[in-house]
């Protein structure tokens, strides 16, 4: 679904019918300059620092991640004590806890994120028996930034994933093609395949501002992904 946020109504939306849901104007510019400021605060990370997320997205420029600052990390989730995100993230079998993570992230020329479904952490697969903690199961992106022209790329690519027997990835179509708005939020569930397009040089200066991260349930044998009745399995 792809609504503007005076139109949504949360009540009524279920992840569980739709996977995917794209919220327009959700920030005010504002509201927006807000987060900027504290990301200007805040200490960076390069991708070239990152070895494991490096090794997993070869070739993707050198994107900056930083930790979001307690204020805007609460000042989001004032924003998301939706009905229709907790009732999906408590659909889920054997929960034991519940966790959320989220980082500010800005992408300049050059910069892209290869095609991954979110089930890997810092590179390790997640069923795999380094894994451990908890579980992705809504991924989320805002973006903030103060302009985005549509020459500078940066959408974000979603897929629908069809199996293909003896194949190590689904055959890939793609079902939404977001750009990178002023102040537009993204929820979709994981797994979910996707990437972000790379940054045309175009862009100059100027930066792919954004938010994202996860809200994660936990379990106690937590690589092992619980099966969710009734939910949409196509990606």
């Amino acid at each position: 679904m792809q609504v503007s946020w005076s139109s949504f109504n949360p009540d009524t939306f279920s992840f569980h019918e739709d996977p995917v849901l794209v919220i327009e104007k959700f920030w005010t510019a504002s509201e927006r300059k807000q987060f900027r400021d504290a990301m200007r605060r805040s200490s960076w990370q390069r991708l070239q620092d990152m070895p494991n997320v490096r090794a997993a997205f070869p070739n993707c420029g050198n994107w900056e991640k930083a930790r979001i600052a307690y204020g805007e990390a609460n000042r989001l989730l004032e924003r998301l004590t939706y009905p229709c995100i907790e009732s999906y993230m408590e659909s889920f079998a054997g929960i034991t806890g519940r966790s959320l993570s989220f980082s500010y992230y800005s992408y300049g020329s050059g910069d892209c994120l290869l095609t991954h479904d979110d089930t890997a952490q810092d590179g390790v697969p997640e069923h795999s028996a380094a894994a451990a903690g908890p579980l992705r199961r809504l991924a989320l992106v805002t973006y903030v930034h103060e302009e985005w022209q549509s020459d500078w790329g940066g959408e974000l690519i979603v897929y629908s994933a069809d199996p293909r027997a003896g194949a190590a990835r689904p055959k890939l179509t793609v079902s939404h093609c977001i750009i990178p708005e002023p102040g537009s939020l993204v929820l979709f569930t994981v797994p979910r395949f996707h990437r972000v397009c790379r940054v045309d040089p175009v862009i100059g200066p100027n930066k792919r501002l954004s938010i994202a991260g996860w809200f994660l349930t936990e379990h106690a044998v937590s690589h092992y992904r619980m099966p969710l009745a009734g939910a949409a399995r196509s990606a």
